[in-house]
């Protein structure tokens, strides 16, 4: 532990009330981008194929872009070309609102109690025009058996889909810079304060101030609290009753706040699961003298929660003359050698010796050693690597890597970019000052950081700074002591939940609970700050976050996946249970829902665990609560009726591109760019455009076979649709193309529709005559090919319906072909059939549904 006081006759105070950092007061309008399953938005893997107004940035995956999509054609196929014509570009644009970044607020679902609203919320001029065109499609869009009653009557529609909150309206929200300005970003306030929220993982801690994991694939991780105890917890957060590590009768330390002795460090060896093999860095008092001790520890063989008390080995002691500043990481960098961060020896401004205990390269105190514990069973607990910088010094210590420091407080190893690895390797560390500056460092091999010469950027020691040869290496950052005291050493996070914060430098301070981030100017090589406060109004309104943490920022940690982590608590001192540990969180973006998963390897369990039971809470933020539909609503704030074109909202929105749909931008109703034309239209003329440059309906089919979407219901039609919507489902033996390549709307997998579900065909015996058949199925003259072995991709999802079709070239339908019977096969779908066909008749539309 760290204790700021340590310039004799200066008062210390202890804080002890809660930390509510930077204020919550709700901000009018205040952004708030959510999913329907109450998490952030994300940056889709694929691009989308139907809800490409959402590509760049939204709720929806290629999956779940493939459901709507077949969604979509389940509504449409009921409709004939002028009906298809008028309301293709609302259905999508209604169905697609799933994918909206704001997609809980359009349904009223920001609070998981609340049930979704059956259509988006709607700005009244939208809603008007949609019921004038297309409110024959009002049912077909939801199971909601309350939107019958309402579908006669345009006043009580439009008001049932109005939303307390107008400014989320849709498409309105598209045009408003309060919801779109750096939409995907990290926000700041307007003093740059970058605005992120924590999720309780662990509390009841006794000044928690490590946690590491063991790299062995269980993704377990260990606490340590500062009395000597470590404990093992499970994925799933529950912790093991029985301790990992005890030796609290060993380890020196005390109950009054600020002792800055006791455990101190803890490191599993890189092949922890194969030699069993840990390090721990604990405070200990030999006699009458005080030291530190660095000790090897090996796993339990009949437990692997529990460590082989009996197998300490001291691997190094130090004496301490003073009971403060005792350093206190071990880590292993990249190159396999386990480093050491000692202090500088204690008291104020390092007075041991000529120069101090730092600038002292004869002593192993204030600095970064390095030493190789690999193959130490026998000899030697360590052994010195050949290319430690002072080896052949005369009158330096072989075990130094690093000098000049003062007591550096939580270092670590940068993990490098998940895809370039650019920074591998590199260590950063905080080191703690004296009167005005606490620091950041990068340690490199041979180097000298400062202390006491330098405190920061500035001289402490003017008379030892004014030295030529002392050849220091100034810190990547440093802050005065009106911003915090006492530095926390954490992290470049390279996570994968939060990819906004990659490469940011996360750390914070112990004394002030402030924290920050360094992002590093990869022009100038200089390290841009921000602060980091916890979120603002809605900011962090999801399930399992909170906004605010205790005080004491003890220290910081990763977990096996990458994931940031750090330690607080309300009271320092190592007898009281107020330590927390908190996971950081980007609440305005999220990794796409399956790209963080991972199958942690089983953990043996001997004993009992304790579930965990979260106990900090939102603070000073009431998430809202649904209304009636049919009450009395807020009217919506004065919106230009006429939506932007989708040039003007590009421009609007920062990051990410939001394209907004054709149906909006001044011919309302009308195909969007990325609206489908159903298969059974496609050999039509293009519908007539009444706004120059509107382009052509078109659509290009991501794989289909891949839905397990269940068919809409279809329901009686009213007078109202006057014969736009077609009766009945697909026909029986209707055909549709699947798996094209983009642009490619004349060729694909043969997909079949018979007793009520599609299927796909297999290619035995599939040939020419049978592939023309389908081809002029769908409206196209010939078949230009018969395509074979799932050349335009396996239609896994579906069934094989037809096997073994042999055609005579006569036949209206493929169903009237011969074959095995529907369902009858001895093929799989590697073995799908296709067609590319060509030379449509494009006056005559297909009868293939």
């Amino acid at each position: 532990m760290r204790y700021y006081c340590d310039t004799p006759g200066r008062a210390c105070h202890p804080l002890f009330a809660l930390l509510l950092l930077f204020g919550l007061r709700i901000l009018p309008a205040s952004p708030h981008p959510q999913c329907l399953d109450f998490k952030p938005p994300f940056k889709p893997q694929d691009t989308l194929a139907f809800c490409v107004m959402y590509t760049d940035f939204g709720c929806c995956d290629s999956r779940k872009d493939r459901e709507l999509m077949a969604k979509f054609y389940e509504i449409m196929d009921n409709f004939d070309i002028q009906g298809y014509a008028s309301c293709a570009g609302y259905v999508q644009e209604l169905i697609c609102q799933e994918c909206s970044p704001y997609a809980a607020h359009l349904f009223d679902a920001e609070d998981p109690s609340t049930p979704l609203r059956a259509l988006p919320g709607l700005c009244p001029d939208y809603c008007s025009r949609f019921w004038l065109r297309c409110r024959s499609v009002i049912t077909l869009l939801s199971n909601n058996t309350s939107l019958e009653g309402l579908e006669a009557n345009q006043h009580r529609f439009c008001r049932y889909l109005e939303l307390d909150d107008a400014d989320y309206c849709y498409p309105h929200l598209l045009s408003n810079p309060q919801l779109t300005k750096d939409l995907g970003r990290v926000t700041a306030n307007e003093e740059g304060c970058l605005h992120l929220c924590v999720e309780e993982v662990a509390n009841g801690l006794r000044n928690p101030l490590a946690m590491v994991h063991a790299n062995d694939g269980t993704h377990r991780f260990f606490v340590a609290e500062q009395v000597g105890l470590v404990w093992a917890y499970l994925p799933d957060r529950s912790r093991l009753e029985k301790p990992f590590l005890n030796i609290t009768k060993t380890v020196l330390t005390s109950p009054w706040e600020g002792d800055e002795r006791g455990f101190l460090g803890l490191t599993f060896h890189p092949y922890f699961k194969y030699n069993g093999k840990l390090y721990v860095y604990y405070s200990v008092k030999v006699g009458r003298q005080e030291r530190i001790r660095i000790s090897q520890f090996r796993i339990s063989s009949s437990d692997m929660n529990v460590v082989d008390h009996n197998s300490e080995r001291v691997i190094l002691e130090i004496d301490e003359p003073a009971s403060n500043h005792n350093g206190g990481q071990v880590l292993f960098a990249d190159d396999g050698y386990l480093y050491i961060f000692t202090g500088d020896g204690g008291m104020a401004g390092d007075p041991f010796g000529k120069f101090g205990n730092s600038q002292n390269k004869s002593t192993l105190l204030g600095k970064v050693l390095r030493v190789d514990v690999d193959d130490n069973d026998r000899g030697p607990p360590y052994k010195i690597p050949s290319d430690n910088p002072f080896l052949r010094e005369h009158g330096a210590r072989p075990e130094v890597y690093a000098y000049g420091v003062r007591n550096m407080w939580r270092c670590s190893v940068d993990r490098g970019d998940p895809i370039t690895k650019e920074g591998k390797g590199r260590i950063f560390c905080g080191d703690v000052g004296q009167n005005k500056y606490e620091e950041v460092d990068i340690i490199e091999s041979g180097k000298n950081y400062g202390w006491r010469a330098k405190e920061g950027f500035s001289c402490y020691d003017k008379k030892l700074c004014a030295n030529s040869s002392l050849d220091d290496v100034l810190p990547i950052f440093a802050y005065p002591h009106k911003l915090g005291k006492s530095v926390t050493g954490g992290y470049v996070y390279r996570g994968c939940e939060n990819p906004n914060l990659n490469g940011m430098y996360i750390f914070g301070d112990f004394m002030s609970g402030r924290m920050m981030a360094l992002q590093e100017d990869k022009v100038t090589s200089q390290w841009d700050d921000h602060e980091i406060c916890m979120g603002q109004g809605l900011t962090c309104a999801f399930p399992g976050l909170i906004n605010n943490y205790y005080q004491y920022i003890i220290s910081f940690a990763e977990d096996e996946a990458g994931e940031l982590y750090f330690m607080s608590t309300g009271v320092p001192s190592a007898a009281s249970a107020s330590g927390v540990v908190y996971k950081l969180i980007d609440p305005s973006r999220r990794a796409p829902p399956t790209k963080c998963q991972y199958e942690p390897l089983p953990v043996k369990v001997k004993g009992n665990l304790i579930k965990f039971k979260p106990k900090e809470t939102l603070i000073g933020v009431t998430i809202p609560t649904k209304h009636s539909k049919l009450a009395p609503t807020v009217k919506p704030s004065k919106v230009s009726v006429t939506s932007p074109a989708p040039s003007q909202v590009t421009t609007t929105v920062s990051f990410p591109k939001m394209v907004h749909s054709l149906a909006e931008a001044g011919t309302s109703g009308k195909t969007s760019p990325a609206t489908p034309t159903p298969a059974s239209r496609r050999s039509t003329p293009p519908l007539r455009r009444t706004t120059p440059g509107t382009p052509t309906p078109a659509f290009r089919r991501s794989t289909p076979a891949t839905i397990t979407t269940a068919p809409v219901k279809s329901r009686k039609p009213t007078k109202a649709r006057k014969g736009r919507r077609r009766k009945g489902k697909h026909r029986n033996g209707a055909l549709r193309l699947a798996g094209q390549p983009e642009g490619k709307l004349d060729r694909g997998r043969v997909e079949i529709f018979v007793d009520g579900e599609w299927g796909t065909v297999c290619d035995d015996l599939w040939d020419q005559r049978s592939a023309g058949v389908a081809c002029r199925q769908l409206g196209f003259g010939m078949a230009l090919r018969a395509a074979r072995r799932a050349e335009f991709g396996e239609g896994r999802r579906l069934r094989i319906l037809l096997d073994d079709v042999r055609c005579q070239g006569s036949e209206a339908t493929l169903l009237q072909c011969q074959h095995a019977g529907v369902a009858q096969h001895n093929c799989g779908h590697h073995e799908d059939a296709g067609v590319v066909c060509g030379n449509a008749d494009s006056t005559k539309p297909s009868n293939s549904a």
